[in-house]
């Protein structure tokens, strides 16, 4: 276990904030930095509660998919089992899906911080409850915050082609880029009010529960982080 797990919460934070990062993800004071100056990689932030299942899931499949194009990705809990690995389902679905068993083998929870939020061009939720409480640590990233199964629905209805064309006119930074080809999907939830029922916006908890939840939770998962690696390629491309 991370030597954090026997830290508070005000501790973790004041650490991150002011030295070297836990485990091999970089210190918040560095998204922050990035994110006020613009500068650095593309960075997505995905969220849960435990940050030991669903969140670091999407993390490590994320990374292996877009690592590779420079993009940034990390993960949160907003209660972190702090320093404990990815239970050992989470990680096999992990690592079926696509992500390295290296990355998914080396994740230590930690706790979502501020400076998490600050630097992210986009924050992945879990729940429409983890995206709401985000939203209250950090009420400047609302339009950014969606949940996972949230943006894919929204992106799916617009086209690759679109994204290209709204990243285009965001110009040549990655981060401009990115956040106009946002806007457009963000845009899509005054066409689709009431389309959904909203708990198909979230993905359900299999934590300490049966492989066949975990399966749920994967299979709920994974086609939403297909349409996620689409927008961010069309953006990039």
């Amino acid at each position: 276990m991370n030597a954090a797990a026997s830290l508070g919460r005000r501790e973790w934070r004041e650490l991150n904030l002011s030295s070297s990062p836990v485990g091999s993800t970089a210190s918040s004071a560095s998204f922050a930095s990035s994110a006020a100056s613009s500068e650095g990689p593309l960075t997505i932030l995905t969220v849960c509660t435990g940050n030991i299942c669903r969140s670091p899931m999407a993390e490590v499949v994320l990374r292996a998919r877009l690592e590779p194009h420079g993009v940034r990705i990390h993960s949160g809990g907003t209660h972190a089992l702090v320093g404990h690995e990815m239970t050992e389902q989470a990680q096999a679905l992990a690592v079926g899906a696509g992500a390295r068993s290296s990355d998914a083998a080396a994740h230590a929870a930690r706790f979502l911080v501020e400076p998490m939020l600050l630097g992210a061009d986009l924050v992945l939720a879990m729940t429409r409850e983890h995206r709401s409480h985000s939203v209250k640590m950090m009420p400047s990233a609302v339009r950014r915050t969606l949940t996972v199964r949230e943006f894919a629905r929204l992106a799916s209805v617009v086209s690759t082609e679109e994204l290209r064309v709204a990243a285009d006119a965001g110009g040549a930074d990655a981060h401009a880029r990115f956040a106009a080809a946002l806007q457009v999907v963000g845009g899509q939830r005054t066409h689709m009010v009431g389309a959904t029922d909203p708990k198909n916006d979230d993905v359900i908890d299999p934590y300490r529960r049966s492989a066949e939840i975990y399966a749920e939770a994967a299979n709920q998962l994974m086609p939403a982080l297909d349409e996620v690696e689409r927008v961010v390629r069309a953006t990039l491309g």
